[in-house]
């Protein structure tokens, strides 16, 4: 007898924790590519520049310079959405920048010179050789205020084009090129610091002072809390924006002061809980202590993790995943209205093309090679030349640090500032794409695929 075909009202349904499982896991796949911050930050860098070209152009434009006000205590501050991003938002990546170089510099590979000094030295071609470039085309004329434009590598992209060919480039290559961009962002950090603050005012540096020895005591005596870092890096924005210090490197100095050091001992601490199990878990209890129990326990544990290390997991993927890609938003929608080919060989676009694309490999890889060749370091990973090369050639990836200091080299100047993001973009891309190439087409496979 042939059945009755299932309405589909009586079919049975997937229930909808599994049906958000399967829509989510593509996602949750993505962002565990060690790529994927890379590769975030690029596809916001090609949707600005493709909305700031679109029939939609004016709601980009709209959007972030929608003015904003905001009041405190009888005071308002005024600014648009494209600042709040540049220099609220972005203090919090260099917060996660500063806590990174004092990880690396406290227990990572920068933790003794013998490994720092390579790197460092790489790091200083791949910034004095591009400022030269940089101002060989543009000396004398105003956009010679951008000199320091080339003079970064952008990490998230950089180590996301690595990523792309693992297999022909060694771990000990990967570690090279992490160290040398920690270096270039101190370089960059001091630069932004120095060369382009708006005039000093010593009784608001005195105050950022105060707060610095508050910062001090914190970090002495290990305090965990948050909220008590939050409101003193708060006041040294503050302290720092009116001191004529560019106050996103608040973030910089606050990140420096998070304890590296865990609360206790970590045998000491291992020690009490194991007494502690022996003692109380052993014994028949109620289900509310024996929760009791489990609470205290963790927390014993916390106690083995450094502030540091907590603060940065924390910070981590908000910043890379949500602050630095809408940052590259807000700043790569270029208008290419009326712009041509020759528009690149502009001095200031020529000059950021050059200085990304020819003075970071140029320097990096003569500088690291007459390093090995003086005896003052051995070859990353055993690399070999067309190796390094390659690898040189991918720090020219410059993005970040380059637009937030292109913004602050041409603060009121838009046609330069939009010269300037050209150059960064192309420039970059070259940067990406030949060094994709050579190290893809041009190098043997170190390690298996």
């Amino acid at each position: 007898m042939p059945q009755t075909p299932t309405s589909d009202k009586a079919r049975p349904r997937p229930p909808l924790p599994a049906l958000f499982r399967v829509a989510v896991a593509p996602i949750q796949a993505f962002f565990r590519l060690e790529a994927a911050s890379g590769i975030l930050l690029a596809l916001c860098a090609v949707a600005a520049l493709a909305w700031a070209n679109s029939p939609w152009a004016s709601a980009y434009s709209a959007l972030f310079d929608a003015r904003m006000v905001v009041g405190v205590a009888g005071t308002q501050g005024h600014f648009t959405f494209r600042e709040l991003i540049n220099d609220g938002l972005m203090t919090l990546f260099f917060f996660v920048v500063g806590m990174e170089i004092k990880r690396e510099l406290s227990s990572g590979e920068l933790r003794t010179f013998s490994r720092a000094v390579l790197p460092l030295i790489a790091a200083m071609g791949g910034m004095i050789v591009p400022a030269l470039v940089y101002s060989a085309f543009n000396y004398g004329t105003p956009a010679q205020a951008g000199w320091a434009i080339p003079m970064a590598t952008d990490i998230a992209f950089a180590i996301g084009c690595l990523t792309l060919v693992k297999a022909r480039v060694s771990h000990g290559l990967v570690v090279f090129l992490t160290a040398l961009a920690i270096f270039d962002d101190i370089g960059g950090i001091l630069v932004i610091a120095l060369f382009y603050g708006s005039g000093l005012h010593v009784g608001w540096l005195l105050a950022g002072v105060g707060v610095l020895a508050v910062l001090a005591c914190l970090n002495h005596f290990q305090v965990r809390n948050g909220v008590a870092y939050a409101l003193a890096g708060a006041a040294l924005w503050y302290a720092m924006h009116h001191g004529g210090i560019h106050a996103t490197l608040a973030g910089v100095v606050l990140g420096l002061f998070i304890p590296a050091r865990p609360l206790r001992p970590g045998r000491q601490v291992l020690e009490e809980l194991g007494r502690y199990v022996d003692r109380t878990l052993q014994t028949p209890v109620d289900e509310t202590a024996r929760g009791a129990q489990i609470l205290y326990i963790e927390e014993r544990l916390e106690e083995l993790e450094p502030p540091l290390n907590r603060f940065v997991h924390l910070w981590h993927v908000p910043v890379a995943y949500g602050i630095v890609p809408l940052f590259a938003l807000a700043n790569s929608g270029i208008s290419l209205a009326g712009m041509g080919w020759g528009d690149l060989l502009r001095p200031l676009p020529l000059g950021i093309i050059a200085g990304l694309f020819v003075g970071k490999q140029v320097g990096i890889f003569l500088f690291t090679w007459g390093a090995v060749k003086l005896g003052a370091a051995e070859r990353p990973g055993g690399a070999s030349l067309p190796q390094l090369h390659g690898v040189a050639v991918v720090a020219g990836i410059g993005f970040t640090v380059a637009l937030f200091v292109a913004g602050l080299a041409f603060p009121g100047q838009p046609e330069l500032l939009t010269e300037a993001k050209l150059g960064i973009l192309v420039g970059s891309l070259l940067s990406a794409v030949v060094g994709y190439g050579l190290l893809r087409f041009m190098v043997r496979p170190s390690v298996p695929a």
